[in-house]
């Protein structure tokens, strides 16, 4: 299988009666500050906090009845193990979530109490440790974005986003693996929309940035980040072809403006928004992309999953009208 716009349309379909259409939110309050028509579309309103859902739930409905008995497994900083965790028990099945040692406790401890097994794991370790444990209990596995199903259901973010405000110019994209960067993208360059599409990562982990100047996969060393959920050190192996080939461009930001990103959609919008959910915000005020006045651009708030920890450092945080 392969991403394609009906995979996508499909995927819609089969999620629709699980999911929360989120809302698009006009924000004129931050025009000023962003240099142009902002729009949010509202993903920490999705179940479990996190668009991660889409996919997850869209993976989950089609195992069979055999999977369902055997359980599944994932890796996870946290939304996507939430995600699985969530849909795993909604169904009664059975779930396992390798957690990088990284993670925020309250993310690890969320998944705790929606019934999956915990297990820890380094950050460059996790992948082999959920393929490992599938193969050795039976598991499903379910990579966090380099996996067709799941590209696809995140995919459907893109579909909302059309549907909702036809006439945009921009969309931005937090990215990580490149599971919902794939999906929107497959969802509007293989559509009729006209959109231009960029992809935001921390400047600490530039998987993308480095990858699209050399034109393959790009390794990057493992680091720390405020931006919790954008960890992945490499591309995904089915994510990269897609982003190659549709993506307008890449922008980076440091851990500083994002937190002048978090502090301003709290405050000027209301919107509490996760770290790595504010990289495309952080991007634009760090001048990584300058947009027209009249330019009306969406940056995707990827999730809701915050911290009291990390509220506490946007104590000293200030942030500018541009």
């Amino acid at each position: 299988m392969t991403v394609t716009l009906e995979s996508v349309k499909e995927a819609q379909s089969r999620i629709m009666p699980h999911i929360v259409e989120t809302p698009m939110y006009r924000v004129a309050a931050l025009d000023e500050y962003l240099g142009c028509e902002v729009h949010l579309k509202l993903e920490n309103m999705q179940v479990t906090g996190a668009f991660k859902y889409r996919g997850a739930i869209n993976k989950i409905l089609q195992l069979s009845e055999e999977e369902k008995q055997k359980g599944i497994i994932t890796a996870s900083s946290g939304n996507h193990g939430k995600a699985v965790a969530h849909g795993a028990g909604e169904l009664g099945i059975k779930a396992a979530v390798v957690i990088p040692e990284t993670a925020p406790p309250f993310k690890a401890s969320s998944i705790a109490q929606l019934g999956a097994e915990i297990v820890y794991s380094t950050v460059t370790e996790r992948f082999a440790v959920s393929e490992r444990m599938a193969e050795e209990n039976g598991y499903t596995l379910f990579h966090p974005y380099d996996d067709d199903d799941i590209m696809s259901g995140q995919g459907t973010v893109g579909l909302e986003i059309m549907a909702q405000q036809p006439s945009l110019d921009t969309v931005i994209v937090p990215t990580s693996g490149g599971g919902m960067l794939g999906g929107i993208l497959t969802a509007t360059k293989e559509s009729t929309s006209a959109v231009s599409i960029f992809g935001a990562e921390p400047a600490m982990l530039p998987r993308y940035t480095r990858s699209l100047e050399h034109g393959e996969r790009m390794t990057v060393e493992s680091c720390r980040t405020i931006a919790d959920a954008l960890v992945s050190v490499q591309p995904g192996v089915r994510n990269f072809p897609v982003v190659q080939k549709y993506v307008d461009g890449m922008l980076k930001t440091e851990d500083a403006s994002i937190l002048k990103a978090m502090k301003m959609l709290l405050m000027e919008a209301k919107i509490l928004a996760e770290p790595s959910a504010a990289v495309g915000l952080a991007a634009v005020l760090e001048g990584a992309y300058v947009p027209q006045r009249n330019e009306k651009v969406c940056f995707v708030i990827s999730g809701g999953n915050v911290g009291f920890d990390q509220l506490v450092q946007l104590d000293d945080v200030s942030y500018d009208i541009r």
